[in-house]
């Protein structure tokens, strides 16, 4: 199989948005579009009008149409709500979802593919955080029902995904287990999904996409390259300088005077035992400028992911305001992330840019009520009566404490749910304001003014895409 050499990395809620990623497969590499939340930013564009007509379109194609029948139902506006009125909620993610939830979910990612994949005969991909466990199995088959070619996962160990993209591709059940806090010995807790409640008429089997596991270490690839129970068919190498959810430094967790966590030699990839493994792998984290390409090339790499040069760039979800912002920071040297050990429920370092009305800023984070109403990271745990339960670090500290958590763990925890879906323009509007944004990138987010062009304040995919294939690469085996 001819791979891509650049992946664009599938960020945040949409910001690696379908627009994006179109633009990206059209020059003959892998469009990436983020899936999580799509149920979420769906039901919320529905209720701005669709404007432009795109999502109709695409949800009129779905197969099942009383799926997209209701999901038109339940949160279409005509010319779209009034710009001070709170978006209509949806269901969280839960272990017994709601049908309607799981029919949106499946919708949402069908709608996101479709849009991608429109037009031209390049490659999309997904991308999915393992952490966020409870929407999976819907969103890929959603995503796969869509015709994706490629999906990509990090934040975690996913080791079912390989063979549950398998069953999915054969039109089979297939399930997958949680992780849940406090789980005895023995006890296993799961979800599970049957394709033919989605599948059309007639239709038999679907493409098995390529699967990519975004990871840090080589000990972790040789053990899902061994061991998953379906083809893992490569790797992303994620370095620490990557932007979203880092991997820990190995070893007690240490910060430096900043505050951020420090990482050693043992963190750093070992790039001779993923050669060994022959497999394809790209590399990622502060490869995204001219000659990165090059580099990861001679490092023996199928290529390089890029995502905060992407980030910023026309095409991205992110809104104008804070584009120009952060891109104004670049041009006068002062863009910059803070790697914080605490923002995350995950507990995952997590690279939160510093912009002014955000909440990387104290006051900002300090005067924002806390409240947890859209779950994607809350944490699993088992209750007294065995069964889940629900909690994250990030609501209000009273809630996380009488669920059995420790009231330590809540300082400094960001909703990075409600903040990254603000970063996109999509934030619940709550006694008239919206959710203040959170934003994350990579280290190389103070160098994205190289992008602009003479006299531009702004740039576009395919700027990016120029800067980074502008190399003489002949003579690279």
């Amino acid at each position: 199989m001819a791979y891509p050499q650049i992946i664009q990395g599938g960020m945040g809620i949409s910001v690696s948005s379908w627009q994006l990623a179109s633009i990206v497969a059209k020059r003959g590499q892998l469009g990436v579009v983020s899936g999580t939340g799509l149920d979420l930013t769906l039901a919320h564009r529905l209720q701005l009008g669709d404007l432009d007509g795109n999502l109709r379109e695409a949800i009129e194609s779905f197969p099942i149409k009383s799926v997209a029948q209701g999901a038109l139902d339940r949160y279409f506006i005509p010319n779209g709500k009034e710009p001070k009125a709170p978006f209509k909620s949806k269901p969280v993610p839960a272990v017994k979802a709601s049908q309607a939830l799981i029919e949106l979910t499946v919708l949402a990612n069908y709608v996101e593919v479709f849009l991608a994949k429109r037009g031209h005969d390049g490659v999309i991909g997904i991308n999915l955080l393992e952490k966020i466990q409870l929407p999976t199995l819907s969103a890929l088959f959603g995503a796969m029902l869509a015709g994706v070619d490629y999906v990509l996962m990090g934040a975690g160990i996913p080791k079912a995904i390989p063979s549950i993209l398998d069953h999915f591709a054969a039109l089979e059940p297939a399930e997958l287990k949680l992780d849940v806090t406090g789980a005895q010995t023995g006890e296993e807790f799961s979800i599970n999904f049957d394709p033919k409640e989605f599948c059309p008429p007639g239709v038999t089997s679907l493409k098995r996409p390529e699967f990519l596991a975004i990871v840090s270490s080589s000990t972790l690839a040789i053990t899902l390259a061994r061991k998953c129970t379906g083809k893992v068919n490569g790797f992303v190498i994620e370095g620490k300088t990557a932007g979203g959810h880092n991997a820990p430094p190995r070893g007690p967790m240490t910060l430096d005077e900043a505050g951020e966590p420090i990482y050693g030699p043992r963190d750093e990839p070992e790039l001779a035992q993923f050669r060994e493994l022959g497999l394809p792998f790209w590399l990622a984290g502060s490869y995204g400028h001219p000659g990165g390409l090059e580099s990861a090339l001679k490092e023996g790499a199928q290529g390089i992911q890029v995502g905060t040069a992407f980030a910023f760039c026309n095409e991205s979800g992110i809104t104008a305001e804070l584009k120009e912002q952060v891109i104004h920071q670049s041009i006068e040297h002062r863009a910059g992330v803070f790697t914080d050990p605490l923002a995350s429920p995950t507990r995952f370092p997590f690279k939160v840019v510093q912009a002014e009305g955000s909440l990387s800023e104290r006051d900002v984070y300090e005067s924002r009520e806390r409240i947890c109403d859209l779950g994607y990271l809350r944490e699993l745990y088992r209750k007294d009566d065995g069964s889940v339960g629900y909690r994250c670090p990030g609501e209000p500290v009273e809630d996380y404490v009488a669920k059995g958590g420790n009231e330590a763990d809540t300082a400094g925890r960001k909703c990075v749910c409600n903040g990254l879906l603000s970063t996109i323009g999509l934030g619940q509007i709550r006694k008239g304001v919206a959710e203040p944004p959170l934003i994350t990138a990579g280290d190389e987010v103070k160098d994205i003014a190289q992008f602009l062009k003479q006299g531009m304040t702004t740039y576009s995919a395919d700027d990016v895409l120029d800067a980074l294939l502008n190399v003489e690469l002949s003579h690279i085996n």
